[in-house]
Formats: structure tokens, C-alpha cells, sequence
């Protein structure tokens, strides 16, 4: 492996972001609507409010931070590539979307929305690039 701490590092940080954004949502989906994520209240700029899509999305993340945190804890390479690998799409799609949903933030709003959201796709990226190594062990010890 390339760098276990390193991966570890990356996984957990993601652990914990989707750990309080999962908590936070599914527990208290009114405040993560009207206040996350506390520096620029973005989600209620996008209505309507919906407690429904809000707690499950919560639930969701709860979910990840799961997977997330037994990936941190042994992280063996096949399942940091597929949780990662979920996440990293999770967090294209979530991006896209906001991207395409500027109308009414100030420009340093969106930069800071924008700015924000891409850089959730830097740690999954270096949890597998942590992990890439072991693929070229694997192959040389079944050879």
C-alpha cells in the first residue's frame, strides 16, 4: 500500500463530514435546511423545504459515514475503491446539481458553494490513489 495512514486520514475526514452532515439532516432536518452549512445557509436557498427528502438524505449520508469509518478502520483496498468510489459519485452528481442552481447567490456564495463541494472529491481521490499500490502487489504474488 502506498500510504495506509494516508488513506486512513482521508477516509476518516469523510467519515466525519458525513457523519455530522448525516446527523444533522436526519435528526434536526428543519435547522440543516434553514442553517447548513452555517457560514452561507445554502440549502434554503434552494426551496421548497421538504422533511421527507432532507431526513433521508440525512439517513444517506449516516449510511456512507459507515462504510466510511470500516474502510478508515481496515482499509483493505477493494473497499476503499468501492466506497469511494460511491462517494466520488455521489459528490459528481451533488456538484453538477448546485452548479446548475446559482440563481439568487452572490458571487462569493456560489464561489464559496461551488469552492466547497468540489473539494469533498479530493480525499476520496487520494484514499484510492493510497490504495492503487497494493494492485501491482496483487497482481506480482498471483503471477
Amino acid at each position: 500500500m502506498r500510504s495506509a495512514p494516508l488513506a486512513r486520514w482521508m477516509l476518516g475526514l469523510l467519515c466525519l463530514y458525513a457523519l455530522t452532515l448525516g446527523a444533522l439532516a436526519a435528526f434536526a432536518p428543519r435547522e440543516f435546511y434553514d442553517q447548513y452549512p452555517f457560514i452561507g445557509s445554502y440549502v434554503r436557498m434552494i426551496p421548497p423545504y421538504n422533511e421527507h427528502l432532507v431526513s433521508d438524505v440525512g439517513g444517506l449520508y449516516l449510511g456512507f459515514a459507515v462504510v466510511l469509518g470500516w474502510a478508515a478502520w481496515q482499509p483493505e483496498r477493494r473497499l476503499v475503491l468501492a466506497v469511494c468510489s460511491g462517494f466520488i459519485l455521489t459528490e459528481v452528481l451533488h456538484l453538477v446539481f448546485h452548479v446548475t442552481h446559482l440563481d439568487g447567490f452572490s458571487a462569493g456564495d456560489a464561489i464559496g458553494e461551488v469552492g466547497g463541494l468540489a473539494a469533498l472529491l479530493l480525499p476520496p481521490a487520494v484514499a484510492i490513489w493510497a490504495v492503487k499500490g497494493d494492485v501491482t502487489r496483487e497482481r506480482r504474488s498471483r503471477s
